[in-house]
């Protein structure tokens, strides 16, 4: 069964204020077996904009559903337009101080697990290596005839050498990779077709539209049930797929901590909510924790 879409939520004016104290992560993390579940705003500070927050793509941008993905050619040729040309960008994004903390707690056995909402690869970029990509992965391809996987970069390949001389000016760059240009930016773009059997091509993403793998959820579920505690770090949880996870475990009894500047859709089932900047909030943590963020060998944690 596919979601319906839901691309807005308005919070409720009970909802419990957030602090600026992130002693409560810190005392979740001491404690070990802390499962992350990651949102578009972990990877702001990446130059990467969230869906929801000030100034996030949705106030501009309608993101692309199934539905109008696999019923129109139009729309298709649109998705794929913008989508190589946010590729350029999206593919050179690096992992910010955010998720370099997160591989270092990690490395440091205090994490159970990450389960991440963004397509971007970026916490395994920083070194986590226990990664559930829920929405999956914007690296790679599927053909939705014949099932067969294959590497965006060979996609980008194909495609530059299908629209010699494509490089218009986009507005900006949204979560999903997604560039905004306009129809007329967009013109006869050429779309390729899987090189197998010449099928449709789609980003290996979960749309908006589109229901999660039903054992990926399992999975995830599973890892809640396993978890001591739930760390939500830079989602709203809008969106179900996410937001289950924050209601089965504080149904559980599991303490739910959020780090999110602004209030979220799970603040009711949270022990607290952090209203810091994830980068800021995450390194604070570490330093009390005397857990060392290691920025890689060029700094980047690349």
């Amino acid at each position: 069964m596919r979601m319906r879409p839901t691309l807005s939520w308005t919070p409720a004016e009970d909802l419990p204020p957030g602090t600026l104290d992130p002693e409560p992560v810190a005392e979740a993390l001491r404690a070990g077996g802390v499962l992350v579940l990651s949102g578009a705003g972990i990877s702001t500070e990446s130059g990467i904009p969230d869906y929801r927050g000030e100034g996030g793509s949705l106030s501009r941008h309608t993101p692309m559903t199934y539905q109008d993905f696999t019923g129109s050619a139009r729309a298709r040729r649109r998705y794929w337009a913008r989508s190589h040309l946010g590729w350029r960008t999206f593919g050179r994004a690096l992992p910010n101080a955010g998720h370099r903390a997160v591989a270092a707690f990690e490395r440091h056995g205090l994490l159970s697990g990450v389960i991440t909402q963004n397509v971007d690869g970026l916490h395994q970029a920083a070194g986590s290596e226990d990664v559930v990509e829920l929405h999956g992965s914007l690296a790679r391809v599927v053909c939705l005839s014949c099932g067969a996987f294959s590497p965006r970069r060979e996609l980008a390949r194909r495609l530059a050498e299908a629209n010699a001389g494509f490089a218009p000016v986009a507005a900006g760059i949204n979560p999903d990779g997604d560039a905004d240009l306009t129809d007329d930016q967009v013109g006869d773009f050429r779309v390729v077709p899987c090189a197998v059997c010449g099928g449709i091509l789609k980003p290996d993403v979960v749309f908006f539209g589109e229901a999660v793998p039903p054992q990926r959820v399992e999975h995830c579920r599973r890892l809640v049930r396993e978890a001591a505690s739930l760390l939500v770090l830079g989602s709203s949880l809008t969106v179900m797929s996410g937001l289950r996870f924050v209601r089965q475990a504080a149904e559980a009894g599991k303490p739910v901590l959020i780090v999110n500047r602004d209030p979220t859709r799970g603040d009711r089932h949270a022990l607290t909510r952090v209203a810091l900047p994830l980068g800021t909030a995450l390194t604070t943590v570490a330093g009390r924790l005397d857990v060392p963020v290691d920025g890689g060998a060029d700094g980047t944690g690349r």
